[in-house]
């Protein structure tokens, strides 16, 4: 059992990690150089595409902003830049527009502006998967210490649960159903002793039977 339960959990628990990761928002501190909207065909990875602008058609064809950012050391970051509307994840997200003017904006100014673009998501350049951005703000510089604080906070709250859960589900586990079961262990116990007495009773008498039989030819037949 304790084999199964590793099996089980294991993966679970690395669904959760994962949905986690990609869902809870993080930041990263870029440089902005520049935006752009493309002719997107949203097929297999649909499910990491977020809604069209709120109001608009919800056609998988369609134009998608994107914001072209690149790292302190020089390496390119992309962020697509879509409504979340009322769905999944919700951050509720309907200023796609307003964040683009802010971007280019931003990346008019000098060099050494640098940003924090709040998102969620992965970037997975094999299947064509983007970051969503949420909100960019300035900051001091490259070297900022951002502490996410929500993520945190979100975490030590779902552990708090997670752990209510557990102490809940074993207090109901040993008040009702471990008193059903060790009644059914007693009750099959019984039931095996009486089918063992049942049965040495029945040999018992097979025995004497069988052993009459053979002294009453002895006593006829000799």
């Amino acid at each position: 059992m304790k084999w199964i339960k590793w099996i089980i959990g294991i993966p679970l628990l690395l669904i959760l990690v994962a949905f986690l990761h990609y869902t809870l928002p993080g930041r990263d501190v870029v440089r902005i150089v520049g935006t752009d909207v493309k002719r997107m065909d949203i097929g297999a990875s649909s499910l990491f595409w977020a809604a069209p602008d709120a109001g608009t058609n919800k056609n998988w064809t369609r134009d998608v902003r994107f914001i072209n950012t690149v790292w302190p050391n020089g390496k390119p970051r992309v962020y697509r830049n879509e409504d979340t509307d009322w769905g999944w994840p919700p951050y509720f997200k309907f200023d796609s527009s307003n964040i683009t003017a802010q971007a280019q904006d931003l990346a008019k100014k000098s060099d050494d502006v640098w940003i924090a673009v709040t998102h969620y998501g992965w970037r997975v350049e094999l299947f064509t998967i983007f970051p969503n951005v949420i909100s960019i703000e300035v900051v001091s510089g490259p070297d900022v210490f951002l502490i996410p604080w929500f993520n945190i906070l979100f975490v030590v709250v779902l552990v708090a649960l997670a752990y209510l859960i557990i102490k809940t589900v074993n207090a109901f586990k040993k008040r009702r159903i471990d008193p059903v079961v060790d009644g059914i262990d007693d009750f099959m116990d019984d039931v095996g002793d009486s089918a063992e007495q049942a049965r040495a009773s029945a040999h018992r008498r097979a025995s004497e039977a069988t052993s009459g039989f053979r002294r009453w030819l002895k006593r006829w037949f000799g």
